[in-house]
């Protein structure tokens, strides 16, 4: 009985030194993270200028643009615990013609379990309104982008363009949205919060990947119904725009997270 206290002592000694040992690396370690963001048009991948897709009962599209701006980029484990991005590093741009740009890599990250994701679509207004000094390399990135109208108007966030065909329209006709927030004036930023399939493990020798779907078919689809011959172009405009930003901010999920 002596030696099976003995043995039973050391045990659980040792299973505590593990666990002291491995929560410790935990919260000194830092590691990498990967965002992938997959654009699709409803269950199919998107393919640009050359696919019709299906908007709505009377009209078809080819898509030739999809286009936008992620940022501020939040981290959370199941108690709760959230890391955030260095906001002066947490400012993207996804281009569907871009494979690159598609996969956002973070880096410095305390090792965790992260069970949640948050990120905006377009640029704060707390960002914005630290000038154009304040927005470092990211202001030109946008401007070679087609991201901006212009400093005074501000960023796009989104872009989504191509030509559609109607019932009423059969020869192909141009359609573009595009929005943002219009400087000061009207702010359309929305942030996106996701809850992961399966944690993302955070490790020193282990980068995760987070795979987001982005359903661009939820631009014209979403919250509000867009018909295409009736709004083909909409840039600035304080109703719609703020509809197509709840449309956008509708259009992700998470599929799956590899380890």
């Amino acid at each position: 009985m002596k030696i099976l206290k003995y043995l039973t002592a050391t045990v659980v000694a040792l299973t505590i030194t593990a666990c002291s040992s491995n929560e410790t690396e935990i919260l000194e370690g830092e590691g990498s993270l990967t965002l992938e963001f997959d654009n699709a048009y409803k269950t199919s991948d998107l393919l640009l200028k050359t696919t019709p897709y299906k908007a709505n009962e009377t009209e078809q599209i080819k898509i030739s643009k999809v286009k936008y701006i992620v940022s501020n980029v939040r981290l959370e484990t199941s108690d709760g615990t959230v890391f955030t991005y260095p906001k002066n590093e947490s400012y993207f741009i996804v281009n569907e013609e871009v494979t690159a740009s598609q996969f956002i890599t973070l880096n410095n990250i305390p090792e965790e379990d992260y069970t949640k994701l948050t990120f905006g679509i377009g640029v704060d207004q707390e960002k914005y309104l630290e000038g154009a000094t304040g927005q470092g390399d990211f202001l030109s990135l946008a401007k070679d982008a087609g991201m901006m109208w212009s400093w005074q108007a501000g960023y796009k966030f989104m872009v989504f363009e191509g030509v559609y065909t109607s019932t009423n329209t059969v020869e192909e006709t141009a359609f573009a949205f595009h929005m943002g927030s219009h400087g000061s004036a009207l702010d359309n930023y929305k942030e996106v919060t996701l809850d992961l399939t399966n944690s993302a493990r955070v490790r020193v020798d282990a980068t995760p990947e987070i795979h987001v779907v982005a359903d661009v078919a939820n631009i014209l689809q979403g919250n509000t119904k867009f018909m295409l011959d009736d709004a083909a172009q909409i840039h600035v405009d304080g109703v719609k725009s703020p509809q197509i930003a709840t449309n956008v901010n509708g259009m992700f999920t998470i599929d799956h997270v590899h380890n």
